[in-house]
């Protein structure tokens, strides 16, 4: 997998490789993949996205075209809506698969706010445990309000899925938002209760069922769906000028009571029944239940099909106030994040340690992802390692009895404590003990099996820099880095107590590398010491930070301003010798929206060693509680050889810092 540098430039490419939008018929986005649907795959299409930066692999499933690219999806996702016209999308000739049709909506509907859902079943899972240890917590003001929060995104579900899938299904939202609404009114919560004492309340003659939709998918989903087809087909018999009216007003009394008679108790009885069967399984033959969930869940995530099991989960949680499946998608997913632990244990090359360690981090959130196509799968055998652990934790929750009392949107390490429950103390006994079990047969098992490494690269396996290896990082300097301005910053009173082995080695070769010199003064730190995992990770690209004491970012070298963004936080630049270098000023600055930040070049910019670049008041950022750490980054490090001349203390503005051959 590549570093992904640009996502409007991987949009684009990977619109290019799948054949434009004469060939897309839609997209759509879940946590981790971009899914596409596509008239025809082009040939050789899999294989040229896979090798595009950023991409970690392509799979072809559910009639979707799904290129995974991990947390940065969204970006992506938001790249490509930009440059795509809504009205060139293709209309499919050719009909779905059902199973194809409901996956695709599923992700289509529930990606865009699992993370919304995660949070509020985390906030749950906290509040379960401050009670475990502190009873008379539950009595105070402070958990009242903070436990109606977490339920609130339960609560209001329908009014979510009405956002997401008026967008999937291409209707007007306000319009969906109008009529999901009006299913979780109170005023109809207490006729359900009403009729669910015996009376009989009818619409124009026809009986009301004692369903209610708070929590509930498939009534606003189906609800939509309708109401796609209704809002165009009242436009079109409408006068335009009073259509934009009376379309909201047909719409809602339609779709409301439609949904009250008929959609809303058939959809709800057909997730309750499908709950029902898995139940009666679980209740039947709980370690066999336990078993396919925790060693088989993983399989079905590489196929993307995975979102289809989301009403049956939200049913349980409706019906019974718990749920066995997430119990046992917990070990499946700590399954394959131990795998990638393990891997990165048990290996030896520094490279791929670093990659299999950022996706077992990952995969502590819930995301697996990053580890099964950049790690486990990728090696074969710590992925099946991974599955029968998570069926061997899974089988030994099922002895305890263990549940979940929270809905978890993403299963992991981090929301098992949504098994406590003052009820069923063992629950959560389980829970930890699958956990353990599930992470010591994985790492058993990986370092029993064993795998074959990736091969090395030749920037990974060389040594630390020092005359061998400055000699062996040869190539051509630029000649403002020989002379000039960045000579003669590197001859300052700082440069003299940080960096006189620097210039003697950058003397040495400056015939034959390109030498990129700081760009700005400050102290220099391993990069793995940034507070941040992307850059810490190496996710972007290699490279050294800088915490800066100037107030002016400058060129590092002789190169073309390839990037500049809206908040003037960052520069990415483009070297004559294809090298792409990024400089980002501070840690998650993007939030300050350009405040105390101005970017002084544009992109096409020729730029000269030295030349200033950005400039910010560095005060001023830390004063608003932002790390000014500066990365320096080659993106496209695994094309050469990187040499860095310096790793830690102080360095001045101009000083040489790293070489490329």
């Amino acid at each position: 997998m590549g570093k992904i540098r640009d996502y409007s430039k991987l949009a684009s490419e990977i619109l290019n490789e799948t054949g434009g939008e004469t060939n897309l018929i839609g997209f759509t986005r879940c946590a981790t993949r971009l899914r596409l649907v596509l008239k025809d795959v082009p040939a050789g299409a899999v294989e040229k996205v896979k090798q595009l930066p950023g991409v970690i692999t392509v799979v072809l499933s559910g009639g979707q075209f799904q290129v995974v690219i991990g947390t940065h999806v969204a970006d992506v996702y938001d790249a490509l809506a930009a440059i795509v016209d809504p009205d060139k999308l293709q209309n499919s000739s050719e009909k779905r698969r059902f199973l194809d049709t409901v996956i695709a909506t599923m992700s289509a509907v529930f990606a865009p706010i699992i993370y919304v859902l995660a949070a509020a079943g985390i906030l749950q899972g906290i509040l379960i445990t401050v009670n475990w240890f502190l009873p008379s917590f539950q009595q105070t003001g402070a958990f009242s309000v903070l436990n109606f929060i977490s339920w609130t995104p339960f609560a209001f579900l329908p009014v979510f899925i009405a956002v997401t899938a008026s967008k999937f299904f291409k209707c007007n939202m306000f319009i969906a938002l109008f009529c999901c609404c009006a299913l979780i009114n109170p005023d109809w919560a207490v006729i359900a209760a009403q009729i669910a004492k015996g009376d009989t309340v009818t619409f124009f003659s026809l009986p009301l069922a004692e369903t209610v939709y708070t929590s509930s998918v498939l009534p606003p989903l189906f609800l939509v769906l309708g109401l796609a087809y209704l809002e165009r087909f009242v436009e079109r018999g409408l006068p335009q000028v009073v259509a934009p009216l009376f379309t909201p007003l047909i719409c809602a009394v339609i779709m409301v009571p439609l949904t009250l008679v008929l959609i809303g108790p058939v959809t709800s009885g057909l997730a309750n029944g499908i709950a029902w069967g898995y139940n009666w399984l679980f209740d039947t033959a709980p370690a066999l239940a336990a078993a396919v969930i925790g060693g088989v869940w993983q399989v079905i995530v590489i196929f993307g099909v995975h979102w289809g099991i989301t009403p049956v989960v939200m049913a349980n949680f409706d019906l019974h106030g718990r749920d066995s499946f997430q119990a046992f998608q917990t070990m499946a997913v700590v399954g394959q994040m131990a795998a990638a632990f393990a891997c990165a244990l048990k290996a030896k090359q520094r490279g791929f340690k670093t990659v299999a360690y950022s996706a077992g981090l990952t995969g502590v959130f819930g995301i697996t992802e990053p580890a099964i196509y950049g790690v486990t799968l990728k090696l074969k055998k710590p992925f099946i390692c991974g599955c029968i652990g998570g069926a061997v934790g899974a089988i030994v929750t099922s002895l305890f009895g263990s549940y979940y009392y929270a809905y978890a949107g993403l299963p992991g390490l981090l929301t098992i404590v949504n098994a406590i429950s003052p009820e069923n103390p063992m629950s959560f006994i389980g829970e930890v003990t699958g956990v353990l079990v599930t992470m010591a047969v994985t790492f058993i098992l990986v370092f029993l099996v064993g795998f074959k490494e990736p091969e090395a690269k030749a920037d990974e396996t060389r040594a630390a820099p020092g005359p061998a290896a400055s000699a062996a990082a040869s190539g051509t300097a630029s000649q403002n880095a020989a002379s000039g301005t960045a000579s003669q910053n590197a001859a300052g009173p700082h440069a003299a107590v940080s960096t006189p082995a620097t210039l003697e080695r950058a003397s040495a070769n400056v015939t034959s590398a390109l030498m990129l010199m700081s760009p700005v003064a400050g102290k220099a730190l391993p990069l793995a010491e940034v507070r941040d995992e992307i850059f810490s990770g190496g996710l972007l690209g290699d490279g050294i930070a800088i915490v800066p004491e100037e107030e002016t970012i400058v060129a590092p070298c002789d190169a073309e301003v390839a990037s500049t963004v809206d908040s003037h936080h960052a520069v990415g630049l483009l070297c004559a010798n294809g090298a792409e270098l990024l400089i980002h000023v501070g840690l998650d600055t993007v939030k300050l929206g350009g405040q105390h930040f101005s970017t002084l070049v544009s992109v096409g910019d020729k730029v000269t060693a030295g030349t200033p670049l950005i400039r910010f008041q560095r005060q001023d950022i830390i004063a608003a509680g932002y790390d000014i750490t500066t990365p320096f980054l080659v993106i496209n490090g695994e094309d050469y050889q990187l040499t860095k001349y310096l790793h830690n203390g102080p360095v001045v503005s101009g000083a040489p810092v790293m070489a490329l051959s």
